[in-house]
C-alpha cells in the first residue's frame, strides 16, 4: 500500500485560526494510549512495569531510556528506584531501555523542538511526544522528567513484594517494610528474590501509592558509587566502536564542504592500491572508503582524492556580515515586560556589542556507529541521544520502514549534544544494505571537525539605562543569531506537524535567545532575536544559547556595575528581589572565594545564572601571561533542589566549569571557503590537565523539586573570566574565544 501524501501546506491553511491545532487535537485524544512493556527478561527475571526486574538471585536491573554519555544517568535513575524499592546498591544494575512511548521525553522536546512546533499548542507538543516514543537526552532533563515515574516504579514493586510476602505470613501487607533488598516485618525477613515471582502475580490497591517514610537505609541524597564506572575502568564497557561481528568491514569517510556540495570525482584506481582495500561506496554528498581496517580505509580516502562541487560561499566575513545585517534589521520580540522604549526616552543608555564563533563539540569519542543488514532487517549498534530518531533515520536512508530496524543503543564517550545528530546512522545503513555484510563507520577527527554541527557563531547589542541609584531601569537584548529551534526540526523528519511549524511565517526563535532573560528585577525588559541565515548547520550543543546569552548578560552587567560605581557582586545582589535562591549562590561564592570586590588588579571576576530550574553563581580568577589566559581558580555555588546524588552533581558542576572554560579560550573555529579552520584537537586549544585551575563547588541544601545539573556550569565560567581579566588588564573583553 502506498503511504498517504502529505497535505499541501499553503499561507491560507496555516492562517486559519485554530484550524491545524484543534485538528491535530482531536485526532490524537482519540488515539488509544495503551503501550504495553517491551522489556526483555532473561530467564529468572521477573518484569515489574517498564522501568524494573529482579532476579531470583536478587539483581534488581533499572531500564534507563535515557543516553549515558558520562553524565551518570545510569546511576542517578537507578539511585532513585533502589532507594523507593529498598534495595540494596550492590545488587542493582542497568540496561538501556527499548524504544517506546512510555519513555518519551516531552520536557526535552519542549526544550530542542518547541520552535519547530510551533504550529501545536504545548499541551498538544507534549502528547505529539509521547505519540511518536521522542525519547531525548538533552536539556538536563533527566532528573526532572524521570523522577517521578521512577519512584513510582519503585513504590509499586515495594508495595507488589510486601503483599506477596503479607501473604505468606498471614499479616498485613502495610506492616511491612523493605531494606537492603529484604522485605521485613518485626524479626522476619525475605529476600526479593524469593518473591519476586508471586509478586508480580499480585495486584496494586486502589488510590495512590504509598511512598517510603523513614530517614534509614536511604539512598537517596546518598554519594553512591556510580554503576557504570568498574566496566569503564576495566575496559569491558562497550562503545561503538567496541563492537566486533564476524566477517566485519571497517569504513571511514569524506564529507563535502558546509553547504549545497555534490560529489563531483575522485580517484578509485589510488584507493585500490592501498591493501585491505574492499570497496568505494558513493554517495551524492559523501564517499566512504571499506577496507578490512579502519586505518586502511582512511588512508584509502586520502588517495582517491574526493573533489566537491559546492555552491555559494561561507567565511568568517560573510558570517560577520549576516549577523551586522541582522542585527541592523528588525528583530522579533521574544520576551516583553513593562515598557522598553518609553523607559529609554526618558534617560541616556549604555549600549555594548558582543560576539562568539562557532564552538566545537570536540568529544573524545569520535562518530561512530555498527550495522548488520540480514534478511531485510537492520540492526545498529551506536550511541545516541534520540533513538528513535536514529532508527527512523536509518530507515529513511535504505527505503524501509522503521520496524524493520533493531537499534542497540551504546554508551557515549561525551557527545555533548552530539549524538543528537542522525547522519552516522544514515550512512551506516546504506553502507551495510549496499556491502551486504557488517560494516563499523567511524569519521576520522578531521572529519568530526568538517562535518560538525557546530553551536552557531552569535552577536548581540545590549542596550540599558540606568535609573538614580545605581539600579537598572531598562534592558534590551538584541540577539543576532540563526533560527536554531527552527531548524534542529528537521531532525524529526517530514512529519506533518513539525511542516506545519517549520512552514510558519519567520519570526523569533525561543531556542536561539534561550537564557537572554536576566534573572534579575528590572521592570523594563525586552529580548529580540534577528534571524541571521549563516549557511551553516544547526546543531546542539551542551548549554545550548545559554553558553552565550549568558556571556551577553553578564559581561555588559559588569560594565554597568562599572559605570554606576556600584562593586559587581553589590550590584548583582541588590537587584535580585525575591530570588532567595540566586541571592543565596551569589553570597556563598563571594565568601568561600575570598571576593575582594573586582577591584583593578584582583584579578576577580563573577558571574551568575539561571538555568533549567537551578541556579548558579562562579567566581573566577584569571590573568594574561604570555598573551594567553590564565586561570588560577574557579568557584562554584549551586542550588539545584533536591539532590539524587551529591557526588553526580559535584562531577557535572566541575566537568561544566572545564566545559565553559574550554569553550571561552578556545573550542572554536573559523570558516574559510566553506571548511573550518579547526581540523583536530591541537587547533581547539583545550584545556590540559596543567591548565586545570583549582576548583571549589559549595552545593546549597535545598528542599525544592531538582532542578537541571548537566549544563547549569557552562555558561557561567565564560563571563566569570572575562570579568575577571578586565579586573587583571583593565580591558573589556566582549568575544570568545578570549585571548590566547
Amino acid at each position: 500500500m502506498a503511504p498517504p501524501s502529505t497535505p499541501r501546506l499553503t499561507r491560507r491553511k496555516l492562517l486559519i485560526g485554530g484550524g491545524a491545532g484543534v485538528g491535530l487535537v482531536v485526532a490524537w485524544a482519540l488515539w488509544p494510549r495503551r503501550y504495553g512493556v517491551n522489556l526483555a527478561a532473561a530467564e529468572g527475571e521477573t518484569i515489574f512495569g517498564p522501568y524494573l526486574k529482579i532476579g531470583v538471585d536478587g539483581q534488581v536491573t533499572v531500564a534507563v531510556p535515557q543516553s549515558e554519555h558520562g553524565q551518570g544517568v545510569y546511576t542517578a535513575l537507578p539511585q532513585i528506584v533502589a532507594d523507593e524499592l529498598g534495595a540494596d546498591w550492590r545488587t542493582v544494575a542497568v540496561e538501556a531501555a527499548p524504544i517506546n512511548p512510555l519513555y518519551a521525553n516531552p520536557l526535552a522536546a519542549g526544550i530542542l523542538f518547541g520552535d519547530a512546533l510551533a504550529a501545536l499548542p504545548e499541551a498538544t507538543r507534549n502528547v505529539y511526544a509521547e505519540r511518536n516514543a521522542l525519547m531525548l537526552t538533552g536539556g538536563s532533563t533527566s532528573i526532572r522528567r524521570f523522577e517521578e515515574p521512577l519512584r513510582a516504579a519503585g513504590a509499586a514493586a515495594r508495595v507488589l513484594l510486601c503483599r506477596a510476602a503479607a501473604r505468606d505470613w498471614g499479616s498485613d501487607w502495610r506492616s511491612c517494610g523493605t531494606a537492603d533488598g529484604f522485605v521485613v516485618m518485626g524479626e522476619r525477613r525475605e529476600r526479593f528474590g524469593a518473591l519476586a515471582e508471586r509478586a508480580a502475580a499480585e495486584s496494586l490497591p486502589g488510590g495512590d501509592l504509598p511512598l517510603r517514610t523513614g530517614e534509614e537505609k536511604r539512598l537517596l541524597g546518598q554519594p553512591l558509587p556510580r554503576l557504570d564506572a568498574p566496566a569503564k575502568l576495566d575496559g569491558s564497557a562497550t562503545f561503538a566502536a567496541d563492537i566486533r561481528k564476524p566477517g566485519m568491514v571497517f569504513a571511514s569517510i569524506r564529507q563535502g564542504p558546509i553547504g549545497d556540495s555534490r560529489l563531483v570525482g575522485l580517484d578509485k584506481a589510488a584507493a585500490g592500491a592501498i591493501p585491505g582495500m574492499v570497496a568505494v561506496v558513493e554517495h551524492d554528498r559523501w564517499v566512504a572508503a571499506v577496507a578490512t581496517t579502519w586505518w586502511a580505509a582512511n588512508r584509502a580516502l586520502d588517495a582517491m582524492s574526493p573533489r566537491f562541487e559546492t555552491h555559494g560561499l561561507i567565511d568568517d566575513a560573510a558570517i560577520a556580515a549576516a549577523l551586522d545585517t541582522a542585527l541592523a534589521g528588525e528583530g522579533a520580540r521574544v520576551h516583553d515586560t513593562g515598557d522598553v522604549d518609553a523607559a529609554f526616552a526618558e534617560g541616556r543608555t549604555q549600549t555594548a556589542t558582543y560576539r562568539v564563533r562557532a564552538a566545537l563539540h570536540g568529544a573524545i569519542e569520535p562518530t561512530s556507529a555498527t550495522a548488520q543488514w540480514s534478511d531485510g532487517t537492520l540492526t545498529l549498534w551506536m550511541p545516541c541521544a534520540a533513538p528513535t530518531l536514529a532508527r527512523a533515520a536509518a530507515a529513511r536512508a535504505i527505503g524501509i520502514a522503521p520496524d524493520w530496524v533493531v537499534l542497540h543503543p551504546t554508551i557515549a564517550g561525551g557527545s555533548f549534544g552530539a549524538t543528537l545528530d542522525t547522519r552516522v546512522a544514515e550512512q551506516v545503513a546504506v553502507l551495510a544494505k549496499r556491502l551486504e555484510r557488517p560494516v563499523q563507520l567511524t569519521w576520522s577527527r578531521g572529519e568530526e571537525c568538517l562535518a560538525d554541527r557546530y553551536r552557531t557563531p552569535a552577536a548581540a547589542r545590549m542596550t540599558a539605562r540606568l535609573a538614580r541609584g545605581g539600579t537598572i531601569a531598562a534592558w534590551r537584548a538584541q540577539v543576532a543569531a540563526p533560527r536554531t529551534g527552527h531548524d534542529l526540526g528537521q531532525l524529526l523528519g517530514g512529519d506533518v506537524a513539525v511542516a506545519l511549524g517549520r512552514a510558519l511565517p519567520g519570526g523569533g526563535d525561543a531556542l536561539a535567545t534561550d537564557g537572554a532573560v536576566p534573572p534579575y528585577g528590572i521592570a523594563h525588559v525586552a529580548v529580540d532575536h534577528h534571524a541571521a541565515d549563516l549557511g551553516l548547520p544547526p546543531g546542539w550543543m551542551r548549554g545550548g544559547a545559554h553558553g552565550y546569552t549568558a556571556f551577553f548578560t553578564e559581561c555588559f552587567l559588569d560594565e554597568l556595575a562599572a559605570f554606576a560605581g556600584v562593586e559587581a557582586h553589590s550590584f548583582r545582589i541588590g537587584m535580585l528581589g525575591d530570588d532567595v535562591a540566586l541571592a543565596r549562590c551569589l553570597t556563598t561564592v563571594a565568601t568561600l572565594g575570598g571576593w575582594q570586590g573586582g577591584v583593578a588588579g584582583s584579578g576577580q571576576g563573577i558571574a551568575c545564572h539561571r538555568m533549567r530550574g537551578s541556579a548558579i553563581a562562579c567566581m573566577a580568577e584569571a590573568r594574561l601571561v604570555g598573551g594567553r589566559v590564565k586561570v588560577d581558580r574557579l568557584v562554584a555555588a549551586v542550588d539545584c533542589g533536591r539532590v539524587v546524588n551529591p557526588d553526580l552533581v559535584r562531577q557535572q558542576i566541575e566537568g561544566g566549569l572545564i566545559f565553559g572554560m574550554a569553550t571561552a579560550l578556545g573550542a572554536a573555529t573559523g570558516f574559510a571557503a566553506n571548511l573550518p579552520e579547526v581540523r583536530g584537537f591541537g587547533g581547539m586549544h583545550l584545556p590540559r590537565l596543567a591548565d586545570a585551575p583549582e576548583m571549589l563547588v559549595e552545593l546549597i541544601e535545598s528542599d525544592a523539586d531538582p532542578g537541571g545539573v548537566s549544563e547549569l556550569a557552562v555558561p557561567v565560567a565564560a563571563p566569570a573570566i572575562a570579568n575577571a581579566l578586565h579586573a587583571a588588564t583593565g580591558r573589556r573583553y566582549r568575544s570568545l574565544p578570549l585571548p590566547g
